[in-house]
């Protein structure tokens, strides 16, 4: 039976509240995620890729509200941007709070994104807390532009592939990252 995008939105939101893996569609390329809540789970999707846990991953977060959760001061200049940017942009920020360990980089700093895709979002407000998102891709490899090119070793590793979206034939693109300091002076990092 094929569940529609709100009822598999909730099925998915469910899983990460159990700590499960997912694959799934973003607003920019397919991810690999779990909730931020479940180390085990992290772990998980470090081993799935063949990362280093050294290398932190990006959180999605559905909305401003959310970031400031997790973010001790955004810089005004960020904000602004944030509200501004039509793309999708990852901010990496340099001061955290009630962030694990796992999630964050060796500095203390974390990459997080203002998700816009309707259904991602709809998983990230309905476990309320932010979503590991890392490419679909094994670690050193392209990421994948579409579902049909990530690799069926990812695709059985996971706890839960999602539906939704896996017939889009339009390429997705990674999102710019950027970072900044004390002054609100921008780096990008990745265009």
């Amino acid at each position: 039976m094929q569940l529609n995008p709100i009822e598999e939105a909730q099925m998915a939101a469910n899983l990460l509240k159990q700590g499960k893996t997912l694959l799934y569609p973003t607003d920019t390329i397919w991810g690999i995620g779990c909730s931020i809540a479940f180390p085990d789970a992290i772990l998980k999707i470090y081993e799935i890729k063949g990362r280093d846990v050294q290398k932190s991953p990006i959180l999605l977060v559905s909305s401003l509200e959310m970031l400031n959760r997790y973010i001790v001061r955004i810089h005004p200049r960020i904000d602004t941007l944030l509200s501004l940017h039509e793309r999708p942009l990852t901010v990496i920020y340099p001061k955290t709070k009630d962030l694990p360990d796992l999630v964050l980089a060796q500095d203390g700093s974390v990459a997080m994104r203002i998700c816009k895709d309707p259904f991602c979002k709809a998983m990230i407000e309905l476990t309320n807390e932010p979503l590991i998102s890392t490419s679909a891709n094994l670690s050193g490899q392209l990421s994948p532009g579409k579902f049909d090119e990530i690799s069926d070793e990812i695709k059985q590793k996971v706890d839960y592939v999602v539906k939704h979206r896996q017939n889009d034939r339009e390429y997705g693109l990674a999102s710019t990252i950027i970072r900044y300091d004390p002054e609100g002076e921008i780096e990008v990092i990745r265009p």
